[in-house]
């Protein structure tokens, strides 16, 4: 994969009628974890540690950080942290692919500076079972 444009990064909200990109988002990052099971025991080869294949949970946490640009999203952003809801999104990943799924808004936060623009900070957790399609 060469170089990509960060901007080509995209968070996509379910509205009900498709897929719409949260507008504004200036930074974007997607990280997936996985947890290991530990199956070391008095016979494993020179005390090595061995893991269980294909077990632990695995998760995808995204966060983004932008300013406030289209109404519609921005409220349907702050609704859905205000129920609670877990959503479909859509996560593209330039020239890689798009990775799609439950998640649920697990921070929102508004930070301000005097001289400066209201901006907001959003984190999501995922809160199902993934899918990867490759571009």
């Amino acid at each position: 994969m060469t170089a990509q444009k960060g901007k080509d990064l995209l968070v996509k909200i379910a509205d009900g009628a498709g897929f719409v990109t949260v507008a504004g988002l200036r930074s974007r990052r997607i990280a997936f974890n996985a947890e290991t099971v530990d199956i070391t025991h008095a016979e494993s080869a020179n005390r090595w540690r061995e893991l269980l294949d294909g077990a632990g949970v695995k998760r995808a946490a995204v966060s983004g950080r932008g300013l406030f640009k289209d109404a519609a999203t921005d409220a349907l952003m702050r609704q859905t942290f205000f129920d609670g809801a877990v959503k479909n999104y859509q996560i593209v990943i330039p020239d890689f692919g798009t990775v799609a799924g439950a998640f649920q808004i697990t921070n929102l936060e508004f930070p301000g500076e005097h001289n400066g623009e209201v901006t907001y900070e959003v984190a999501l957790e995922s809160a199902g079972e993934l899918t990867f399609s490759a571009h």
